[in-house]
Parts: structure tokens; C-alpha cells; sequence
């Protein structure tokens, strides 16, 4: 039983490891696997800031990054507040070029 789990730990490590080492070579092919990487870490950045800041429309803001490290905001928000917020957020991230705001106020969910 321990050797399965620490076989499995291994080869969790080792994939892991791998995904690290592909994020952070540069790619500019967006079809290329290190640059999904890469760009699907800095948007799981800064979904995990967002998420630490509490902000309440969290789940109506969507987030995407292409291979230039350009973050694109879509969905909406209660308040100019937390649109506010969220734009910060992504523009303090490692990682990120430009940051381009779709969000729009909507205050009846």
C-alpha cells in the first residue's frame, strides 16, 4: 500500500515537474502544449487572487489569456467597484502584458 502510494506520488511529481518546466519556456504558438501551459497558469493565477479577494461576482467574471500574456475580463459584476478590482488584480499578476475589461455592471443576480 505505501509503495502504490509513493509510486503514484512519483509519477504525480514527475508530470507535475514537467508542466512546471513547460510554463515557463516562452512559445508563440498558442496550439503548442507550453504555451497553453503557460497562458492556462496565468489565468489560474489570477482566478486564485480573485477568489482570495471575495469579491461576490466572482463567478460571473471569466478569464482568458492569450499567448502574448494579454488577459481578456468578460461577464459581469454587481458594482464598478469590483470590476475595478478584478482589472487590478489581473494587472498585478506575473506574467501579464495588458489586461482588456468586457465586464459589465449587472446588479439583478
Amino acid at each position: 500500500m505505501k509503495t502504490k502510494f509513493a509510486l503514484g506520488c512519483l509519477i504525480c511529481g514527475m508530470l507535475l515537474g514537467s508542466a512546471v518546466t513547460l510554463a515557463q519556456d516562452s512559445d508563440a504558438d498558442r496550439s503548442h502544449p507550453k504555451a497553453f501551459v503557460k497562458d492556462s497558469a496565468i489565468t489560474m493565477k489570477i482566478k486564485t487572487k480573485l477568489a482570495a479577494e471575495h469579491i461576490t461576482s466572482l463567478g460571473r467574471i471569466h478569464v482568458n489569456t492569450d499567448k502574448d500574456g494579454v488577459v481578456w475580463l468578460t461577464g459581469s459584476a454587481r458594482t464598478q467597484e469590483a470590476i475595478d478590482k478584478a482589472v487590478s488584480v489581473a494587472r498585478e499578476t506575473e506574467g501579464v502584458k495588458d489586461v482588456h475589461s468586457q465586464i459589465k455592471i449587472k446588479k439583478d443576480d
